[in-house]
């Protein structure tokens, strides 16, 4: 519920005449362009095909070095080849195995 109150105070308080809801699709946004490169050797790598999380494991073609996405990825200007974009999406909840 949303309350909404006219310029003047002479009107009550009321509720207004649509709800407006929230949808997740909302919240989807860019946060801005990245370059993907070894932080040993400084040599570009590809992510792959589709969405990637931080948290997802890279390694260099060139030397080999293993880590995290996150440590691969420079928002620093100006980018370089290997761009990227890096995004802000809702991942849904990931199955927990037993």
């Amino acid at each position: 519920m949303s309350i909404e109150r006219g310029f003047s105070d002479s009107e009550p308080v009321g509720r207004q005449a649509r709800a407006r809801a929230d949808r997740r699709d909302q919240h989807v946004g860019l946060l801005g362009h990245g370059t993907l490169a070894c932080p040993a050797c400084d040599a570009p790598v590809s992510p792959g095909p589709g969405p990637r999380s931080p948290a997802d494991r890279l390694m260099c073609p060139v030397c080999a070095h293993d880590g995290r996405l996150r440590e691969f990825l420079s928002m620093r200007v100006p980018v370089r080849p290997a761009r990227v974009e890096v995004r802000l999406v809702h991942a849904r909840p990931r199955a927990t195995r037993r």
